[in-house]
């Protein structure tokens, strides 16, 4: 790892050095926090977690070829380095900013409330068409798993296009620190994170921190669509560009044709050129996403082929508009989490189906203190769409079911107070050949119902 040596390492930190003269100029080979996962000549960072503390483990990782590792407590003696920090937290977070100023790469920052992760992947498609790319894998988003993406990049690469989630004021003036993209993608304002940001001003406030520190020939691109995003005019400078479905945007997209479960065509305008492309995932959604993609694309010199094959090309990630099918259904696996947009999003996809189309749906979390009113609304909507069966689950989702009912009372609609319940009788509810929408917040553990359905 570039310039990681122990002596680097306890200064980037402010850390302790303790070992010997020899092993100060040592590079580390890796960097992790998870015992079992510690490489040869890797350096092991102990977190006290609400289970564990990382230190009891730290005699196990280093008898199994560690070089180093951070500790909070002074260890004594040792036969190894070790770097004492006041808090191994604050220290891998000191740690990825050192390192990711080291590999001098552009960075693309992308937040929002809804769609991260599909844009992160639709932005690490199209730019894999001319660059070596390290994304964000799985949910490593926060003040940890940012850091330990930034760990996985190596000089081969070219260009990191990370995720930046966040739940409250300051934490993404943190993850901004680390990161100091070059390139700041905000998908939407939405409705998530309310218990702590109160309203969409609050999120906007917390999610515009991106721009903190930004570089200062850097590039903003931002959902035009979205009234909250198109107030922000210019930050240190620059001007955003915007993405959107009107045609004053600088990339817009028209002809919007759902293509049923195989995905949705468009034809996308950046400037003066123009491409007509099918993306692979169906929803409207994920046109704008693919327009954030472009916005990117064309920033760091892709061309329109480049670009339309790497939006074409986009493989979908599990839990996230993954399409499967089994031998009884096709099933739309969007069960990693939920808000009321991302609700509606998915129940658009699962209406545009052929055939006979059920909604499994559950809880959201994080929506504050008006969630009760937030689930009926959900409930209305999916009423209100050509879907033939609505299945509830969980306390909230009670409020989904009544609301859907009273939309309209000829459906089928039912409530379950929790996933074993619905199991039991779900063989029976369903039809071979029907379309199965599995969507809920993560909490809600909706990963069990997939495995039923594909079982």
């Amino acid at each position: 790892m570039k310039n990681l040596t122990l002596e680097h390492i306890a200064q980037a930190c402010q850390g302790i050095y303790k070992g010997s003269e020899a092993d100060k100029t040592r590079e580390v080979e890796g960097i992790s926090t998870d015992s079992r996962k510690i490489q040869e000549r890797g350096l092991f960072v102990p977190i006290k977690g609400a289970r564990a503390d990382g230190h009891d483990f730290i005699e196990g990782v280093m008898g199994r070829g560690a070089l180093a590792t951070l500790t909070e407590k002074d260890l004594g003696e040792k036969p190894y380095p070790y770097i004492q920090v006041n808090s191994s937290l604050q220290a891998v977070k000191d740690i990825a900013e050192y390192y990711l100023k080291q590999l001098e790469i552009p960075v693309v920052g992308i937040t929002g409330s809804v769609g991260k992760t599909s844009t992160k992947e639709m932005i690490a498609s199209v730019l894999s068409q001319k660059y070596q790319v390290l994304k964000t894998q799985g949910n490593f988003n926060n003040e940890l798993g940012l850091p330990l993406t930034v760990f996985n990049l190596r000089e081969e690469h070219q260009i990191a296009v990370l995720e930046m989630g966040i739940s409250d004021f300051g934490e993404m003036h943190r993850l901004a620190k680390i990161a100091r993209p070059d390139t700041c993608v905000i998908t939407n304002i939405g409705l998530c994170h309310l218990e702590f940001l109160k309203s969409r001003d609050g999120i906007l406030k917390a999610k515009t921190e991106i721009f903190d520190f930004l570089r200062e020939d850097g590039h903003i691109v931002l959902n035009g669509d979205d009234d909250k995003l198109i107030t922000v005019q210019e930050v240190k400078g620059i001007k955003p560009v915007f993405f959107g479905l009107e045609k004053g945007r600088e990339v817009w997209a028209d002809q919007v044709q759902p293509e049923g479960l195989k995905g949705i065509s468009c034809r996308i305008h950046i400037g003066e050129d123009s491409f007509s492309v099918l993306i692979p995932v169906p929803g409207q959604h994920m046109v704008y996403n693919a327009l954030a993609a472009a916005a990117v694309g064309r920033i760091y010199g892709l061309s329109n082929g480049e670009i339309r094959r790497g939006i074409e090309s986009l493989q979908p990630v599990s839990g996230r508009f993954h399409i499967i099918h089994t031998d009884r259904y096709t099933i739309i696996d969007d069960c990693y989490n939920a808000n009321p947009v991302s609700m509606k999003a998915s129940l658009d996809v699962l209406s545009d189906a052929l055939g006979e189309k059920t909604a499994i749906l559950g809880d959201m979390g994080e929506l504050g203190e008006d969630q009760v009113e937030m689930h009926r609304e959900v409930g209305v909507y999916a009423a209100s769409k050509n879907i033939d069966r609505i299945l509830c689950v969980g306390p909230l989702s009670a409020y989904m079911a009544e609301a859907a009912r009273l939309t309209a009372p000829a459906k089928e609609i039912r409530h379950f107070e929790s996933k074993e319940e619905l199991l039991e009788v779900l063989p029976e509810i369903l039809k071979k050949g029907d379309n199965v929408l599995v969507k809920a917040s993560h909490f809600m553990e909706f990963g069990k119902i997939l495995e039923a359905l594909q079982g």
